[in-house]
């Protein structure tokens, strides 16, 4: 009984210092360059760079791997990406979904209005389908999708409508299928209301 507890004592020691590493090599290559679009902490205060904090570890893996590819297109990311190992990725990954969402108030609460019940429900009329039903009730997403919730507006919306350009094409191809039914007012009502989660 006494190896076995100190063998989960061992395990426990090993994991804690492994989580510390990961957290240090994730701090690095933020303190590098990261933090200047993102912030230290994935809080992005310009509507042009995504909030990170927050974020699902294994979607932000797999964005830094397909700007890394080229399969997502971005002339800012590329560079960044052009050293980073599948190691470096999942620390980074693991440190953002660490930190804590951002949370205000949406600035435009009719059209935020709007844009819930386009998330919740749908757009029947169109053909919209609820967005609830992929990026959950609360927008917190999936392992495999994105949180939307507490993200800037702007660049929710700007995503949207390159979902809608095919100019971003490494996601899921539902959401070509969903962008293409959706008016610019809707993308920018569910915009305005996920920033507000």
């Amino acid at each position: 009984m006494k190896r076995l507890w100190l063998a989960a004592g061992a395990l426990a020691l090993a994991g804690a210092a492994l989580a510390q590493d990961d957290e240090a090599r994730a701090r690095q290559i933020i303190g590098g360059s990261c933090f200047l679009c993102h912030g230290a902490e994935g809080e992005s205060a310009s509507e042009v760079f995504p909030r990170l904090a927050g974020q699902n570890a294994e979607y932000i893996a797999k964005q830094l791997e397909n700007f890394k590819s080229g399969k997502r297109q971005s002339t800012a990311m590329a560079p960044m990406v052009e050293r980073l190992t599948p190691e470096d990725m999942a620390a980074l990954g693991r440190f953002y979904a660490s930190r804590p969402p951002h949370q205000e108030a949406a600035k435009d609460a009719p059209l935020a209005a709007v844009g819930q019940y386009i998330y919740q429900v749908g757009n029947r009329f169109s053909g919209v389908p609820a967005c609830a039903t992929c990026h959950g009730a609360d927008g917190a997403g999936s392992n495999a999708l994105p949180r939307l919730a507490g993200q800037h507006a702007a660049y929710l919306d700007k995503q949207l409508r390159q979902f809608g350009q095919r100019a971003r094409n490494n996601d899921n191809a539902v959401m070509h299928a969903v962008v293409e039914k959706m008016t610019p007012l809707e993308m920018a009502a569910v915009a305005e209301y996920l920033s507000g989660r």
